[in-house]
This record gives structure tokens, sequence and C-alpha cells, in this order.
């Protein structure tokens, strides 16, 4: 039998989900908290497979509501490892909201991620990631950009 799993990249990750009524806040659109939630899940993913051992969110920075997400739409979740540091990496994500009935797509919100890889409760190195693409390139030197800006 032949194996046909191709191979991926693993610092990219794409997820989708369907946004359903138990995710409504009082509008009757998604609520914050849960696509907060969901990020924080697509980011945990992201990274624990770039880094191939277990993460936790150190910070989030730039979390940015661009459109309310109705009920019924599906999600998709662009997510990249940006940047890496010695034990962690930052993951930035891309939300689209697709309304699946009139195929309309918007880019409905956008944030960065820092997770640290940890390994029997200590912080563990992690592969180093070298930015070959122009997009790679730039998402470096933003993620740069941002870590100095946060340290102030």
């Amino acid at each position: 039998m032949q194996n046909n799993i191709h191979s991926f990249d693993t610092k990219t990750l794409t997820m989708s989900i369907l946004v359903s009524p138990s995710m409504a806040n009082f509008s009757g659109v998604m609520h914050g908290g849960e696509l907060l939630k969901l990020l924080d899940q697509v980011a945990y993913a992201c990274a624990t497979r770039y880094c191939g051992v277990g993460v936790v969110t150190m910070a989030v920075d730039s979390v940015i509501f661009k459109q309310p997400i109705p009920i019924g739409s599906l999600l998709t979740f662009l997510a990249s490892v940006n940047y890496t540091g010695e034990t962690s990496c930052e993951v930035g994500i891309k939300v689209l909201s697709e309304n699946i009935k009139n195929k309309s797509l918007q880019h409905c919100n956008s944030c960065y991620f820092t997770m640290v890889a940890i390994e029997n409760g200590k912080k563990v190195k992690i592969p180093q990631f070298e930015p070959q693409t122009e997009i790679e390139k730039r998402r470096w030197e933003n993620a740069i950009l941002r870590r100095k800006r946060l340290q102030k």
C-alpha cells in the first residue's frame, strides 16, 4: 500500500470553523471572546506543529476586530510562524469570514500571538526559522519591530 500523504509546510496552518448560534453575543453576531478563544487554539496548533513540543501563550498583540462576524459564517484562520527566538515564536493570524450563501469573503480580524515552547514545565529551544520568500522576510522584519515596541 502506497502512502499518499504529501509533505506540508510546518510554518503555516489553515483552519476553518462554522460560526454557530452558541457563539453569539447580545447583538446577534459572534462574541469577541469566542473569537479570541479560537485564535488562541489556532496559535497553539500552528506553533506546536512548528516547534514539535507544546506551547503556551505569552502575549497577544494587535487584535483588531475589523468587521462583525454574522452567525452562520464560515471562518478561515490563516496562521503562520513569522519569527522565532530561542524558546518562543510569533504566530500571525488573519481571519476571513465567508458568507457561504452568497459566497462573499471579508477580512474580519488580524492578530499576533507570542508562544513559548514548554516541555516538562521548562522553556525549551525551538527550531530556528530562516525566512526565504519576500513575504516571510517582510513578516520577520515586522515581527522584530513589534518585539521592540513591546519591550519599551
